[in-house]
């Protein structure tokens, strides 16, 4: 993979897609010696209803004007879920790219203000390659972005460049497939993005397992789910979370967590803000002309 990354597209897809359904699941006699596992593109194209040579096309991205009739059909004949259906039209019709400069992500006024009155749970928003654009003041105690340089402050590049990510997840390798999938989802969103190009190429020569995760072509939307984290500070946390698309800005999402009221992550999350709350004091007094605090 070349240093500005390999962002695929949907031939990669398609063919992992059909290596991973066998001939016998389909209907098909499993004869004859297969070079590769999985349906062959004549038999995509047989299921589907389509001729071989169309299919081929679709599959070499030729098919920029095929229709959704086709591509619903050979999302039955993959059995692809909701959100490979959704990127398969994606990567088979790209959207013309947006003119905004690459690096403007703004967040609007109010949404900071909302994170703002979010006080019990953290809460940040999450942009285009999964930047992280703003956060509260218990999302930042516990992940710590206002700590980070700008460009660290990505959630691909924090789970698999920072150390750290592997014992504040215990189940890492779940964190990290989920990552990759909601990145490839957005790659398939924007494949003329040199900045996601650009990170994926990061990405790729300094971690194996991103490269082996990035080459599966799992695409996976992030709404909701739970994370085990083992904080430095409070220890052990259950964290549900929410994910809700930003209105006006598709490219942005509120993600939420969500500790169940009584909880000992909640419990938790309570000292973890009053800690934060006395460390930023404490910074603040020491900032203070003269030295206000005693020691």
């Amino acid at each position: 993979m070349h240093e500005d990354g390999d962002l695929g597209g949907i031939g990669d897809f398609l063919r992992s897609r059909r290596a991973r359904i066998r001939p016998d699941e389909v209907g098909l006699p499993e004869y004859g010696r297969r070079r590769v596992p999985g349906l062959r593109r004549e038999e995509v194209a047989q299921l589907a209803g389509v001729s071989v040579d169309y299919y081929i096309r679709l599959e070499q991205g030729r098919g920029s004007s095929v229709s959704d009739a086709v591509l619903d059909a050979v999302a039955r004949v993959l059995r692809l879920d909701g959100t490979e259906q959704a990127y398969l039209r994606s990567v088979a019709r790209p959207a013309p790219a947006r003119r905004r400069r690459e690096t403007e992500q703004p967040v609007r006024p109010g949404l900071r203000l909302l994170l703002d009155t979010i006080d019990r749970a953290p809460a940040f928003v999450l942009g285009r390659r999964m930047d992280v654009l703003a956060w509260n003041a218990l999302g930042d105690a516990l992940l710590g972005f206002s700590a980070m340089a700008p460009k660290d402050r990505n959630m691909p590049r924090q789970v698999f460049l920072e150390p750290a990510a592997r014992e504040l997840y215990p189940q890492w390798a779940a964190v990290a497939a989920e990552t990759v999938a909601h990145l490839r989802l957005d790659a398939g969103l924007h494949p003329g993005d040199p900045r996601l190009a650009r990170l994926v190429g990061e990405l790729s020569l300094a971690s194996e397992e991103f490269r082996r995760l990035w080459a599966d072509h799992q695409v996976k939307r992030k709404t909701a789910g739970a994370k085990r984290m083992l904080h430095p500070v409070v220890g052990e946390l259950s964290m549900p979370y929410e994910t809700l698309t930003v209105s006006g800005e598709p490219d942005q999402a509120l993600v939420v967590y969500t500790p169940e009221p009584g909880s000992v992550t909640a419990d938790r999350l309570r000292i973890l803000a009053g800690h934060r709350a006395t460390g930023t004091a404490v910074a603040a007094a020491d900032a203070a002309p003269g030295g206000a605090r005693r020691r």
